[in-house]
């Protein structure tokens, strides 16, 4: 006998409309009957389409049934076949709940359900709704205990807005549905969890939070969401960190196929069912929801190590055992699509700015990945492309390549900020470094970069200095924000510095951090939880209102 059939995820809820909602699921099986039942005791049926992800793969570094260990059951990439089912449920009315269930049928005529959960039509203007402001998961360790956390403070709420990063290496299906860690990002969204933290010797289990089975998720694209070129190396981690330009592979590999030989989001395109626009598709595009008005930008590039040291391909310079290989080299930190003014997406974004559904929400929001003002690392060099030097010996030999990043050419400041500053956007929500802090600009639009939900890298602050070339010919930033402004200390209970001062920032691998946008009051609250102490209260440490 085979074992019963399995869900591998729990449904999830997609692209709500005034009368209609997706529901999401995946399994291992292809499947004969795929369907939705909903409405008064379930009498209600939606027949789902069933897809196959294209990229969905294992290797010897996934944490994934009986690999623990590196290479244990891979020694490379190989094929992981899973089934997409998609369903929409139609005939709702805004403002009423509505409960759903879904079955799977496999071949055998075996069949699995899920639970019930209660799905709504998008909400109406006026609704008081509650949204999840979250990024930057990545399997990280508080990320399971972050969630548990929203739901056990806030009860259900109504949307997640999710600003990139949901994983690591896209491509890799076990971070997305079943790490053997207990980390992965649909069980953590759906209470599923199962992520084990000890301290002082006392083990808690976190399972995340029962949230996108009854909450739309609208996301954005972080630089985890893309793989680099196809299969021309031995594992995923290094197809992730082997993307190139579209232009450098056009002259490389002129007669084959440019998404498969630059970069791409395949896989993260096949998961999600958005909102689409016609330039940018699923990778920026905006939607109303509820008083808001959310616009979503792919705004994020290639992140590239600042180390300097010569064994590695970085932001500033190429491996010396590289130099002679173009085909290897990082090209820098690419970005991956243009934003500059002219470009495509800033061309939509001037033309979404001036739309009456953004003109006439009563709250303009726009999230995106890369930080405009952050403490966080990741913000040096300038968003802007990569000059590259190439420095020759007197034989014409190459001695070394390096890349330098004109301050005064960063797309987001010079480009982006102004234009939605005209716009009158109240909030600027984005991620990428891991640490929660806010800023405002002079004309009272609030920035909010509440990515400490996992893990931190540090915060430059105090004494703690950005590694940053020196004898180049830009002026990279150490410490603060490198776009001027500074940073808003918590406006209830900050936390204190070693030197018993309130900081401005919280960058923990012990205190997670999430935050939550209150439609009915315009109230940005963020909370954090101390892991060490389980049975500690969450405690509102932040709030500030959007002006109207």
């Amino acid at each position: 006998m085979t074992s019963a059939p399995q869900l591998l995820t729990d449904p999830f809820l997609q692209l709500p409309t005034e009368t209609s909602v997706r529901v999401v699921w995946f399994t291992e099986f292809a499947g004969v009957n795929h369907t939705v039942t909903y409405g008064e005791n379930l009498k209600q049926t939606a027949k789902a389409n069933t897809t196959k992800l294209s990229r969905t793969r294992e290797d010897q570094e996934s944490k994934v049934a009986n690999q623990t260990k590196d290479g244990e059951v891979y020694q490379k990439p190989v094929q992981r076949d899973i089934w997409r089912h998609e369903a929409e449920v139609t005939g709702l009315t805004p403002g009423v709940r509505v409960n759903y269930r879904i079955m799977s049928v496999r071949e055998d005529d075996e069949s699995v359900r899920s639970d019930v959960f209660s799905l709504a039509a998008t909400p109406k203007s006026g609704t008081p709704l509650k949204i999840l402001l979250t990024s930057d998961h990545q399997l990280k360790p508080m990320t399971a205990a972050n969630l548990q956390k929203v739901v056990e403070t806030i009860g259900r709420v109504d949307g997640v807005w999710f600003a990139g990063d949901l994983v690591n290496v896209s491509d890799r299906a076990s971070e997305w549905f079943d790490d053997n860690q207990g980390g992965a990002l649909f069980p953590g969204l759906q209470g599923r969890a199962k992520y084990e933290m000890t301290h002082n010797d006392v083990k808690t289990t976190y399972i995340g939070g029962q949230i996108i089975q009854h909450a739309p998720m609208f996301t954005c694209i972080g630089n985890h969401e893309v793989m680099g070129r196809f299969a021309r190396v031995g594992s995923l981690n290094g197809e992730f960190d082997d993307p190139i330009p579209r232009a450098v592979a056009q002259k490389l590999s002129s007669d084959k196929s440019l998404i498969d030989n630059s970069f791409n989001t395949n896989t993260y395109e096949e998961i999600f069912t958005l909102p689409n626009s016609k330039e940018g598709g699923k990778k920026y595009y905006a939607v109303s929801f509820g008083d808001a008005r959310l616009v979503v930008l792919y705004i994020t590039n290639m992140w590239r190590t600042p180390s300097f040291n010569e064994k590695y391909k970085g932001r500033y310079q190429e491996a010396e055992k590289d130099l002679n290989n173009p085909e290897n080299w990082g090209y820098g930190q690419v970005i991956y699509e243009p934003i500059a003014k002219g470009s495509k997406q800033y061309n939509w974004l001037e033309a979404e700015l001036n739309s009456p559904e953004f003109k006439q929400a009563k709250y303009k929001v726009v999230m995106f990945h890369h930080p405009p003002h952050t403490l966080g690392d990741n913000i040096v060099p300038a968003y802007t492309e990569p000059t590259q030097i190439i420095e020759r010996d007197s034989d014409n030999n190459i001695k070394a390549v390096r890349y330098e990043y004109p301050k005064d050419a960063d797309y987001i400041i010079r480009d982006v900020v102004p234009l939605l500053e005209a716009a009158d956007v109240q909030l600027v929500f984005y991620g990428h470094s891991h640490l929660w802090n806010r800023f405002v600009s002079s004309s009272g639009m609030h920035f909010l970069e509440t990515s400490n939900v996992g893990n931190t890298y540090g915060a430059a602050w105090g004494d703690r200095k950005r590694e940053v070339p020196i004898g180049y010919q830009e002026d990279y930033v150490k410490l603060g924000d490198p776009n001027g402004l500074e940073p808003m200390l918590p406006t209830i209970s900050p936390l204190l510095g070693e030197d018993g001062k309130p900081m401005p920032y919280i960058a923990s691998n012990d205190i997670t951090v999430f935050s939550i946008f209150d439609m009915g009051t315009g109230m940005i609250s963020s909370y954090r939880f101390d892991t060490r102490k389980p049975d500690s209260e969450v405690l509102k440490f932040d709030e500030f209102k959007l002006k109207l």
